[in-house]
């Protein structure tokens, strides 16, 4: 029924959808309160009620009363800890698995995920505290914006600190770089079969495919890159557009 609500009915259970999965609850209990709040809404606009009359004045603590209702499900968040730190790393492996055999400074590795699961943490917090609160498309931006430029300053001192005061390199020759990689790819895989989504890959190819394939090429460093570039863009654009139709169409069903 939610296409038949108003607009700001419709923005209130989206928000309330990305706090509550923020907040480590189930996706069926999430879809299933989602579902009744929305036939709830539909009733009361169609007796011409307004959403402060079910949810209250503050969109905040209905969210926060609700979310304090459910229970966290912890055995499932602990689950996305090493999807996260392994989806996290496939980028940095498989770029650098174009140059040559893998090798890395012990506290590279070490810092890439603590930094990664630093950024899930901030960016989940970051999506709950927008969702409850009615921020402009710019302040929302910002907020967003902040855990991104924590983990980039966070990144940047690991791999200082590495070259000011170099760690123990782990050097994981040919043959296990090849592993490493089958390894990754593996997962790769597997995260998308299990998450229904392709996003990982499509992302790893635009990223890393134009690159290796111009390579091979006698085209200028520059043309290269520019090139690259435009394909990179142009591959996760084509992607999204057809997501967005796709759901588009799930929700014109």
């Amino acid at each position: 029924m939610e296409e038949k609500l108003s607009m700001k009915s419709t923005k209130f259970l989206e928000d309330l959808k990305i706090y509550l999965f923020s907040s480590g609850k189930k996706n069926e209990e999430i879809d299933d309160i989602i579902r009744d709040l929305a036939d709830h809404l539909y009733e009361a606009e169609s007796n011409g009620k307004s959403i402060e009359q079910i949810i209250g004045s503050s969109p905040k603590e209905y969210m926060q009363s609700l979310s304090a209702e459910m229970k966290t499900d912890y055995k499932d968040w602990m689950k996305f800890i090493p999807l996260v730190i392994i989806g996290g790393m496939s980028y940095l492996v498989f770029k650098d698995l174009i140059n040559g055999p893998l090798s890395y400074g012990l506290l590279t590795i070490i810092g890439t995920m603590i930094c990664i699961l630093l950024f899930f943490a901030g960016v989940m917090a970051a999506f709950r505290y927008t969702a409850s609160r009615q921020l402009s498309k710019w302040k929302e931006f910002l907020v967003i914006l902040f855990p991104c430029t924590l983990n980039f300053l966070f990144i940047g001192g690991v791999l200082l600190i590495d070259l000011l005061y170099p760690s123990p390199v782990i050097h994981f020759g040919t043959i296990g770089s090849i592993l490493i990689g089958l390894l990754f790819l593996g997962f790769i895989i597997f995260f998308s079969v299990w998450a229904k989504t392709f996003i990982l890959p499509v992302t790893l190819l635009a990223l890393y495919l134009p690159e290796l394939a111009l390579s091979q090429t006698s085209l200028d460093e520059i043309t290269q890159i520019v090139i690259s570039m435009t394909a990179t863009y142009s591959i996760i654009g084509v992607y999204l557009l057809i997501i967005l139709k796709r759901e588009k169409g799930k929700a014109s069903v």
